[in-house]
């Protein structure tokens, strides 16, 4: 089956996204080559330089999240880091946390600690059958002594996105996270509008910057004490930490070079390729390929831009080797770091095969790719 000209094979943007903006490779060298220097140690000019360049990433970054607080956006290393830096310092002790059926290892790994240490209680919400939280039955469930509700925004396995304005309307005065390392990028929260108080959010993915970047946004940060402790260049007299943000937050070299690559990400408009339509008639299509199974949302209005398949007559890896060694499609086989939701789904232990478009996609390489799912489908 030949492919078409200039097919984008790359196909695994749920784990990073491929290819980054020039402008992304363009800061990183100047920084790297031309401009140097520390943030926030100093004052002569290269430190103002790249000062100033830090704060309009997370004023930038603060705006693709869908906040005007950019003064309550710190910069971790990954959405995991961010997510740390809330669960190991929030109180859970002997309370209930109750957490959507889709969780990643980001969340669900901090959290089997707080239970050995903390003796919390891990519940799930109320759900649908494709994971996607059942809002009016949310109220009955937070009763009873809840600490917090996590929630991932858009899974990484079938793509359901959750309501999350709704939940935490929902939930009032209980703390909401939200892990948005898929959806950042691809559409804001309603941070300011609906009180949010905790989004963890990677710089590599749908924002299309590099990798070791990663934000966390804190509705009052003054209820956590740091993750991290160490030198911030400010109140440089005192081995106390700083409580003002960002310092209390970002002890350490940031870094730069990554910020300076997530600035030109977030400087850049893509024009997407395909439309929304594009990618719901691709899904359409790909549940009607004979000996395929799809796991998606139970709406197009609740499904982002990834999906899973399967094949009943042969395994994940099988149907994944096959689709890039014959087809050159490049994709994401296996458990997909989030075993939660894969027994939630009934695809443990084996895992299924993710496609994440990105959106230099286009129709003709969605057309593509379900046919090589046809033809090995067909094997």
């Amino acid at each position: 089956m030949k492919q078409p000209p200039d097919f984008n094979g790359y196909f695994d943007n749920a784990a990073t996204s491929y290819p980054k903006p020039p402008k992304v490779v363009e800061n990183m060298r100047r920084y790297v080559q031309d401009v140097g220097g520390p943030y926030g140690r100093s004052a002569y000019d290269r430190v103002m330089q790249v000062s100033r360049i830090v704060e309009q990433t997370r004023e930038l970054a603060a705006e693709a999240l869908g906040t005007m607080q950019s003064d309550n956006v710190v910069f971790t290393h990954n959405a995991t880091h961010a997510v740390n830096c809330v669960l190991q310092r929030i109180d859970l002790r002997d309370k209930k946390v109750l957490v959507s059926p889709l969780e990643h290892n980001a969340v669900m790994r901090p959290l089997k600690l707080a239970k050995a240490t903390q003796k919390c209680r891990i519940h799930f919400l109320p759900h649908f059958a494709d994971g996607r939280v059942d809002v009016a039955r949310v109220p009955e469930a937070v009763k009873c002594n809840a600490a917090m509700v996590i929630v991932n925004h858009q899974s990484n396995i079938n793509g359901v996105i959750q309501p999350v304005g709704e939940i935490k309307g929902a939930i009032g005065d209980v703390p909401l996270l939200v892990d948005a390392a898929q959806s950042a990028g691809h559409r804001p929260l309603p941070i300011d509008e609906c009180g949010i108080d905790y989004v963890a959010a990677t710089g590599h993915k749908a924002l299309l910057g590099p990798t070791g970047t990663g934000l966390l946004y804190l509705k009052e940060p003054e209820r956590l004490e740091p993750f991290i402790y160490g030198g911030t260049g400010s109140m440089s007299e005192s081995i106390d930490m700083p409580q003002f943000l960002p310092d209390k937050f970002e002890a350490g070299t940031p870094n730069i070079a990554g910020i300076f690559g997530l600035c030109g990400a977030l400087q850049t408009t893509v024009e997407p390729q395909h439309s929304a339509e594009d990618f719901f008639d691709f899904v359409r299509e790909m549940a009607r390929v004979e000996s395929i199974r799809v796991f998606k949302a139970g709406g197009n209005a609740y499904q982002g831009e990834v999906i899973s398949i399967l094949s009943t007559r042969f395994d994940c890896a099988h149907l994944g080797g096959m689709l890039h060694d014959r087809h050159g499609i490049e994709t994401r086989t296996g458990l997909h770091c989030a075993p939660l939701a894969h027994f939630f789904l009934d695809t443990w232990p084996h895992g299924t095969v993710r496609i994440a478009p990105s959106v230099y996609h286009t129709t003709q390489d969605f057309e593509y790719v379900l046919k090589a799912v046809a033809a090995v489908a067909a094997l």
